[in-house]
């Protein structure tokens, strides 16, 4: 069986690049701004590693913390890996926990909020232009 390393593994197999890492081997990035509270980010896999096209962070929201309401001209996918919290989108409220998902157009009003004392972590698979 495979350990894995401090680091991201990359592995070419043809003309496949193959990654294989740990969500606790990769630094966060702390989401600053001033509508932003409690957010955490981490790149699992993008351009860089070989996803043309393609960004899949791991975000964090601690406690009470939340995104910013924003906008932008890109869609993105979410996937909750654990916690649970709110998903405003359109002026709407949706209740999400461990398992939900949720895919977002481009161009619509939204925001994550964590409405519990746990950690409320959620995939979001961008294309590049939303990683920045």
């Amino acid at each position: 069986m495979y350990n894995y390393s401090r680091s991201i593994d990359k592995l070419r197999v043809g003309v496949v690049n193959l990654v294989i890492g740990h969500i606790n081997d990769l630094e966060g990035v702390k989401i600053q701004g001033s509508e932003v509270k409690g957010a955490l980010k981490k790149v699992l896999i993008s351009p860089q590693e070989g996803w043309d096209g393609w960004c899949m962070r791991l975000f964090t929201l601690q406690a009470g913390g939340h995104t910013p309401r924003h906008t932008h001209p890109w869609p993105h996918i979410n996937y909750i890996t654990s916690g649970q919290g709110l998903l405003e989108l359109d002026n709407k409220v949706y209740e999400l926990k461990e398992g939900s998902f949720a895919y977002i157009p481009s161009g619509k009003l939204h925001q994550f909020r964590n409405n519990s004392k746990q950690d409320f972590c959620f995939i979001c698979i961008v294309p590049e232009e939303g990683e920045g």
